[in-house]
C-alpha cells in the first residue's frame, strides 16, 4: 500500500521531516510520499480537508498550527487531548484522528534511548506553553517523584499544575524560587531559539542526572551551555525526540515501528558538518 503524507506549517521550508519519513520508508520497503506543505495563516481547516479528499493518508502538524488542528479534526486521542494540541492527523473510517506523539517522542529519548529513568526522580520543567503541556502526560506516567512547572509568567505554570493535578505529583514554582536538588531538568522554553537562557538561579543543574533541551541545533544550545558549566551527569539536545515523535507518527500511519537509530545517526552526523541543515 502507497501512502501520500505530508506536514503541515509556516514555515516549513526547512524542515527535515520529509527526509526522516522517506528514509523510515526505505528501511521498511514501503512505498510512501511524504511532502512539507507551507499553509497560509487562516487556511488550516479547509485545507485539511481538502487534502484528505484528494487522497492523503495523514499528517504531522508543526507551528502555528498545533492548536487549529486540535479542533479540526473528528475525534482526539487521549494523550493529544490532555495536550489540548494535535501534531499528527490520520485518516480513519471514523473520521480524521488527532494525536499528539511529542510527549512519547520525549520519553522514549531519554528512557528507551539513553536508559535514564523517569520513576521515582525529582522533575523540573522549564516553560508553560504547548511544548511542556504536550509532554506532561507521558512524563507522568512513568511516575517520577515530583514535577515541578517553573515559567516566567507564574500563572501559566499554575494552570498547567491544576490541569494535570490528577495525573501525578505536580506543583508550579516561580523561577526565582528555584530550589534544588533536582535530578532531571528539562527546558521547553523557546528561549534556545534566540540564544537566550530563562533567568535562573545559580548552580541550579549542579548535581542533576540528565539536563535535557527539547531544542536542538549544530552546536549546543544556549541552555546546555549554561548547564555544562555546572557539570551534570549528562546533557541532550532535542533531536533525539524529534526522531522518536516522527516514528510513534510513522507508526500510526503505516502499522509498522521504524528503526529509528540509523535516522537519528545520520542527521546527528549532517549537523556537525558545516552545511548542515539547522532546525
Amino acid at each position: 500500500m502507497s501512502h501520500r503524507l505530508g506536514l503541515l506549517g509556516h514555515p516549513v521550508a526547512h524542515s527535515k521531516s520529509p527526509r526522516i519519513h522517506q528514509a523510515f520508508a526505505a528501511s521498511l520497503g514501503l512505498e510512501l510520499s511524504y511532502e512539507a506543505i507551507d499553509v497560509e495563516p487562516g487556511t488550516f481547516a479547509a485545507l485539511v480537508e481538502a487534502l484528505f479528499t484528494n487522497g492523503y493518508h495523514g499528517f504531522n502538524v508543526t507551528v502555528p498550527y498545533k492548536e487549529e488542528a486540535y479542533v479540526a479534526v473528528d475525534r482526539l486521542s487521549d494523550r493529544a487531548r490532555l495536550a489540548a494540541a494535535v501534531n499528527t492527523l490520520l485518516r480513519t473510517p471514523e473520521g480524521i484522528l488527532g494525536d499528539n506523539t511529542d510527549g512519547y517522542g520525549l520519553v522514549h529519548d531519554i528512557v528507551t534511548r539513553h536508559g535514564i529513568a523517569l520513576r521515582g526522580q525529582r522533575i523540573l520543567v522549564l516553560g508553560a506553553g504547548g511544548a511542556v503541556r504536550g509532554v506532561l502526560d507521558p512524563v507522568l506516567k512513568e511516575q517520577p517523584a515530583s514535577v515541578t512547572i517553573a515559567n516566567r509568567t507564574q500563572v501559566k505554570a499554575e494552570q498547567l499544575a491544576a490541569i494535570f493535578a490528577t495525573q501525578g505529583e505536580i506543583q508550579a514554582t516561580p523561577m526565582a524560587d528555584l530550589r534544588g536538588p533536582f535530578d532531571i531538568i528539562i527546558n521547553g522554553t523557546a528561549a534556545s531559539l534566540g540564544g537566550d537562557v530563562p533567568d535562573l538561579p545559580a548552580e541550579l543543574c549542579v548535581g542533576a542526572t540528565l539536563v535535557y533541551d527539547m531544542m536542538y541545533g549544530a552546536e549546543d544550545t544556549a541552555f546546555l551551555r549554561w548547564a555544562k558549566t555546572q557539570q551534570p551527569k549528562q546533557c541532550l539536545d532535542g533531536l533525539g525526540m524529534l526522531v522518536s515523535q516522527a516514528a510513534e507518527s510513522f507508526r500510526l500511519w503505516t502499522g509498522h515501528a521504524p528503526d529509528a537509530e540509523p535516522v537519528l545517526q545520520r542527521l546527528r552526523e549532517e549537523l556537525s558538518q558545516p552545511s548542515g541543515l539547522l532546525p
